[in-house]
């Protein structure tokens, strides 16, 4: 099976370098996620009221450190890059497999109302079948498993 695996990396490794690399690093504007496009293909915890709108992690009643700790664990488990760190900021890639496909997925701690806010969107294409809003719903569910 690992062979299988290898190959499948491999393949997946290839065609994802054919994909643009963002225009500009994934950042924080105003101390904020960015808000998404009007894209069906992202979604973000920071614009309520949006159509691409999801709730953000809580980490009541972890500290924020030990929430921060806990993401970087569930986003290594999902097989996610995590591309750059700053003070309550950190972003990441996740790759899809053998299409190659890379969606940045960000997030922002925010200590006072103890949630972790994120923004995950595809760099390519209208459309991603809901893969970036069953991603964070998927780190929701891993990150509360542990928690």
């Amino acid at each position: 099976m690992d062979i299988l695996n290898d190959a499948m990396k491999a393949v997946t490794d290839t065609v994802s370098g054919f994909w643009p690399k963002p225009s500009e690093k994934p950042r924080l504007v105003d101390g904020k996620l960015r808000p998404c496009l009007g894209t069906p293909n992202c979604v973000c915890s920071e614009n309520p009221g949006s159509p691409g709108w999801v709730e953000p992690i809580t980490f009541d009643p972890m500290t924020a450190d030990e929430a921060w700790t806990m993401l970087k664990k569930v986003i290594d488990g999902m097989g996610g890059v995590v591309q750059s760190e700053e003070s309550e900021y950190l972003w990441s890639t996740f790759t899809v497999p053998l299409l190659g496909f890379v969606d940045d997925v960000e997030f922002r701690l925010d200590k006072t109302d103890t949630v972790i806010h994120v923004r995950s969107a595809s760099r390519l294409g209208f459309s991603d079948l809901g893969v970036n809003r069953s991603r964070v719903e998927d780190i929701r569910r891993r990150f509360a498993e542990k928690g």
